[in-house]
């Protein structure tokens, strides 16, 4: 996966005016646990909103040319869901794909430039407590996930039918995928000490999982041994439950796709609470 660039990506900021530093507003009479999220969250969806053509943009493109070439290379030869075209069974598997992909960029990229460029000073200064920083990086981890999620979709609903039977679910999986994305991104971005670790743990670990959990095919045409080695793989439960959404059909009853997702999502969330109470890497 390329780095982005240093001075233009907010995850990068070059200089004590970026969107790097955290305002924090103390109420002298106290304040609630939801004013410092509030700040926090609004600092962090402007780190990527600042420059929206790298951070929405770019996977907008991106995923816009793995439609067009699978879709051309390969429709009408993968077998899929009775009576869906394979371009438009891919289209909620790529959307999915990148909102994952981004959630996990989104708070990963943010804590790692904080620990390399030190401002991560202005978060342990503050009184913001470990909650407020899971819940506010989590939140906006989310947002770009979603936003990505929605600009992928947008585009490819100008050139093709996609139903949308069911939103409840799509917003349910698009909510527990980014969420749980982002909560393993806080945890990456605690463990890693530079920038070469954030490439290595999304090229090694979230990019193949992603690209083999049912993005471009059903995994009911694998194999019998790569079916049930697919079973292993969360992320074909958060895809294949947020398809569901679209179609009505899945390869893994809903339920037990939701019930993979909101485990993958309690477990990244929780570890990342747990390290961000004990300060993992964060303090001496």
């Amino acid at each position: 996966m390329p780095r982005e660039n240093f001075h233009e990506n907010p995850d990068f900021p070059g200089s004590p005016d970026s969107p790097g530093q955290i305002t924090v507003r103390i109420d002298p009479a106290g304040s609630s646990l939801l004013t410092p999220t509030l700040t926090l969250f609004h600092k962090e969806v402007l780190r990527f909103a600042r420059v929206w053509l790298q951070t929405i943009a770019a996977p907008l493109v991106t995923t816009m040319l793995y439609l067009l070439v699978f879709g051309h290379a390969l429709g009408g030869k993968v077998p899929v869901h009775p009576g869906i075209s394979y371009t438009t069974f891919i289209v909620p598997g790529l959307m999915m794909m990148s909102v994952l992909q981004n959630a996990f960029a989104n708070s990963s990229s943010s804590l790692i430039q904080s620990k390399v460029t030190g401002n991560i000073i202005f978060v342990l200064l503050s009184p913001l407590q470990p909650t407020e920083i899971f819940l506010a990086m989590t939140a906006a981890s989310i947002v770009r996930g979603a936003a990505v999620g929605t600009a992928i979709l947008a585009l490819a609903l100008l050139y093709l039918h996609i139903p949308l039977a069911h939103p409840i679910w799509i917003l349910a999986f698009t909510v527990l995928g980014a969420g749980g994305m982002g909560a393993l991104g806080i945890v990456a971005g605690l463990w890693a000490e530079k920038f070469d670790q954030i490439a290595g743990f999304q090229n090694f670990l979230i990019m193949p999982l992603t690209f083999l959990a049912g993005v471009f095919y059903s995994v009911q045409s694998l194999p019998a041994f790569w079916r049930h080695l697919s079973m292993i793989n969360p992320f074909l439960y958060v895809i294949d439950g947020f398809r569901y959404g679209f179609f009505s059909a899945a390869t893994i009853p809903v339920w037990g796709s939701l019930t993979v997702a909101s485990a993958f999502f309690l477990f990244s969330g929780g570890l990342a609470w747990w390290l961000l109470g004990r300060g993992y890497k964060l303090r001496p």
